[in-house]
């Protein structure tokens, strides 16, 4: 019997010649053209794919299955960001998109991110109809790649991308400030993007880490620390404005400023609500994950607009979004969507704004900080990943889930909980402000935990506080 395909937060994912293998890419590719056939009767999709292991590879697969099927098919002539092929689908009206990437995920993975019409992450009502069109597949048959002809053209995204970049913040401005900007592109396919869109003016973009390495060179291509500590420490020797680092396929962002402090994802998406409320004046709802900062919803009051919590996953923040018109939506792990462009991540744009903020405020990103700190306080944020065994992991997860389902406890770290939120994991909202959560992976064997609190020692005891009482402990 065939594998089942199960999408995740967003698409699928596997182990690359364990589950993620050509046979189970040609299902996926098959059931992805029978979706896109019952929408449309002459498809069109776009294929991207980033720099993993056969990628292109993988996506010449799709793009043939997509073909033999009756699905003509744009493919890229590079790896490229995810977040390039959900804007490709909306410049040419496109039915959907498939991107073979597997993201941040460590080198072992590959996988196929499904994007619709607007651009967006497949929704739950999307997934529940292209899995089962997946899982009915026994087995898909190598297309004949030369009967292809036109079904498949080859096709270079970047100029329309530029184009809408160019919509959403000035580049001219950025351009001609002068300002020293690093990109980490982590072996991602981002690489050229900053670099290309900044090109022509005073200012300058240095690249870390741009050539193609399937391994990513030992690192998860997560833009966090310790994944960029050689970024950080790059930037503490000083003469950069700002380090915009773009995970595996740069749809997620990680800032580091000019002194070499990493911004936690949290403090970038406040600083994001702010600059869009205080510097470009767009004003209006916000949409956020379970696992997302407090400080926004302290922004909200003040700005007197809604913030909307939504379970993990830009397939559930984009619909919340497009359902509110949000200026802003964000998720814990450096996804970011602003309203104008597509209802989705986007890495590159949002290193961007960054480095507009600084041109518009006149500020290093230290102060810019400190500024925000000033309007909401302090907050301190971390997350412990806990590795559990791949083979025994779907009993762990019901054994954690299950704990806290009958034993919630009413206090965490001797902190009353306030209310508790558990149709993403489990959310404790406590007396004093502060949060801790408990997420258990869909698509790794890996438990998180998350909290907010005024300090890094507040934390940690929320943190550790959790992982007692369920029985778990990350390592340091």
């Amino acid at each position: 019997m065939a594998d089942q395909i199960k999408f995740g937060t967003d698409g699928w994912r596997g182990v690359v010649a364990d589950d993620f293998t050509f046979a189970n890419v040609r299902r996926v590719a098959q059931g992805s053209a029978e979706y896109m056939l019952s929408l449309s009767p002459a498809p069109l999709a776009v294929v991207g794919y980033d720099c993993r292991f056969a990628s292109e590879d993988f996506a010449r697969t799709v793009a043939d299955v997509f073909a033999a099927s009756g699905v003509r098919s744009l493919i890229f002539d590079r790896p490229s960001p995810t977040q390039v092929a959900s804007w490709t689908v909306i410049d040419r009206k496109a039915t959907a998109a498939a991107v073979v990437t597997a993201s941040h995920n460590p080198y072992l993975f590959n996988g196929i991110k499904f994007k619709t019409e607007t651009g967006s992450s497949a929704s739950p009502d999307v997934i529940a109809d292209l899995e089962p069109r997946i899982n009915a597949l026994e087995s898909v048959p190598v297309p004949d790649r030369s009967a292809s002809g036109d079904m498949v053209s080859v096709y270079d995204p970047r100029a329309p991308y530029y184009t809408q970049v160019g919509r959403m913040v000035e580049l001219n401005s950025i351009k001609s400030a002068g300002l020293h900007i690093v990109h980490e592109c982590m072996h991602g396919s981002g690489y050229g993007y900053i670099r290309e869109l900044l090109e022509g003016g005073r200012t300058e973009v240095v690249e870390l880490h741009s050539d193609r390495n399937p391994l990513f060179g030992g690192v998860n291509p997560e833009p966090i620390p310790p994944n960029i500590d050689s970024s950080m420490e790059y930037m503490r020797g000083g003469g950069h404005d700002l380090c915009i680092c773009t995970d595996g396929d740069a749809d997620r962002v990680g800032i580091i400023d000019e002194t070499g402090r990493f911004i936690n994802q949290l403090q970038v998406f406040a600083l994001l609500m702010l600059y869009m409320f205080d510097v470009r004046h767009i004003i209006g709802p916000v949409v956020k994950t379970v696992n997302m900062t407090s400080m926004v919803d302290k922004l909200g009051a003040a700005f007197g607009v809604p913030v909307y919590e939504v379970p993990v996953g830009f397939k559930n923040v984009a619909p919340k979004m497009m359902e509110t018109e949000a200026v802003l939506g964000g998720e814990e792990s450096g996804g970011f969507a602003i309203k104008g462009h597509i209802p989705e991540r986007d890495g590159i744009l949002i290193g961007l704004l960054f480095a507009d903020m600084i041109v518009k405020l006149g500020k290093p990103v230290s102060e810019i900080l400190q500024d925000l700190e000033r309007r909401v306080g302090p907050h301190a944020y971390a997350r412990h990943d806990i590795h559990l065994n791949r083979e025994t992991y779907d009993q762990d997860r019901k054994r954690i889930l299950h704990t806290l389902e009958t034993h919630e406890p009413s206090q965490v770290a001797g902190v009353k909980v306030d209310r508790i939120r558990s149709d993403d994991g489990f959310k404790f909202y406590l007396t004093d402000g502060s949060w801790v959560l408990l997420r258990a992976s869909g698509t790794e064997a890996l438990v998180r935990i998350y909290s907010e609190a005024a300090d890094k020692a507040a934390v940690e005891a929320r943190l550790a506080a959790l992982e007692d009482i369920v029985g778990l402990r990350a390592h340091a």
